[in-house]
């Protein structure tokens, strides 16, 4: 599963022909790269491997002003059987315990329980920042007419992962904090 080419022919089928630019700047509306990884860069190499594997075309070239000429692509029938695939194994996956905390967890932890706690007291302090942000840009998005319902539904499913990570947070301190208080203490 690749979701930099299942984005990128997602919204070349959804919305027709597009200049990298516009896919890039989607990708930023939609916030990729906190939720998928997905970075400008990468959606422009992924552009070109699409293209070079026949699942994408360039249609035309587009100029506007003093800006470089933009290459305008739309998805090819090879790219929507791509488009298929891609959306079946992202549907398939179910992400267990192989996310950056559970390595730490179960690896690098430490000894020093008070420096784990504050360290995740740190990380629940980015997790609402970040939290807050999501719904802020879902709801200003959602006023001005920008977020179909799929989107809004996107960007409520990010926002109750990150409500179940500060939920996690929580539970998991309350047992530090026990444990540090128990019997051996």
């Amino acid at each position: 599963m690749n979701l930099s080419r299942l984005m990128i022919l997602g919204l070349l089928t959804e919305r027709g022909p597009m200049h990298g630019h516009q896919i890039r700047r989607a990708g930023e509306l939609a916030n990729a790269e906190v939720w998928g990884g997905i970075t400008g860069g990468a959606l422009y190499a992924e552009l070109r491997k699409l293209s070079g594997e026949a699942l994408i075309r360039a249609v035309r070239e587009e100029q506007v002003g003093r800006r470089p000429a933009r290459t305008v692509y739309e998805i090819t029938d090879e790219g929507h059987l791509e488009l298929a695939i891609q959306r079946d194994a992202a549907l398939d996956v179910v992400f267990g315990s192989a996310d950056p905390v559970s390595v730490v967890l179960l690896f690098a932890a430490g000894e020093n329980v008070a420096d784990l706690r504050e360290r995740l007291a740190a990380r629940s302090r980015r997790v609402a920042v970040q939290l807050d942000a999501m719904a802020s840009e879902r709801e200003q998005l959602t006023a001005r007419g920008l977020l179909p319902p799929l989107a809004i539904a996107a960007f409520r499913r990010g926002e109750l992962r990150l409500e179940a990570e500060l939920r996690w947070h929580e539970e998991f301190d309350s047992k530090l904090a026990a444990d540090a208080d128990g019997p051996g203490a």
